[in-house]
């Protein structure tokens, strides 16, 4: 992937219904084509077959992150600072779970943002169940 120059966002190994599912979400600048992920699949199935790391049958999926997609990494922080966000916390914080607000960055484990009402806040990040970016419409 590297050679390419593609950025491994994210990997889920999951169940749906029946079937085991092997999804990894790729990027890069300027986005992900179809022919992008159809390269990365390949390259994956050679590996994988040869590795056989997953003994059970499952079906591998190669997409980008989507518009939406999660803040995992300390880089995607600062990649995506100034952008609204959307948060959800494990525990509820001020009775609400749930916030959006502009990212202002990452430091020493905390996030910051502000929200709509021009508060600045922080989170834990280890209270953070999930921040992705928010689709704004």
């Amino acid at each position: 992937m590297e050679e390419h120059n593609f950025e491994l966002v994210d990997v889920e190994y999951v169940k749906e219904g029946t079937n085991w599912y092997l999804r990894v979400f790729i990027d890069k600048k300027g986005g992900i084509t179809i022919d992008d992920c159809e390269l990365v699949s390949k390259s994956l199935e050679k590996t994988l077959d040869k590795e056989d790391p997953i003994k059970n049958s499952y079906i591998l999926e190669v997409s980008s992150p989507g518009l939406d997609r999660p803040l995992k990494k300390d880089s995607d922080f600062e990649r995506y600072k100034g952008r609204i966000v959307d948060i959800k916390l494990y525990k509820a914080f001020n009775k609400k779970k749930e916030y959006s607000g502009e990212l202002i960055g990452l430091k020493d484990n905390i996030v910051y943002i502000i929200d709509e009402d021009g508060n600045e806040l922080s989170f834990n990040r280890n209270d953070i169940a999930i921040i992705r970016l928010a689709i704004l419409f």
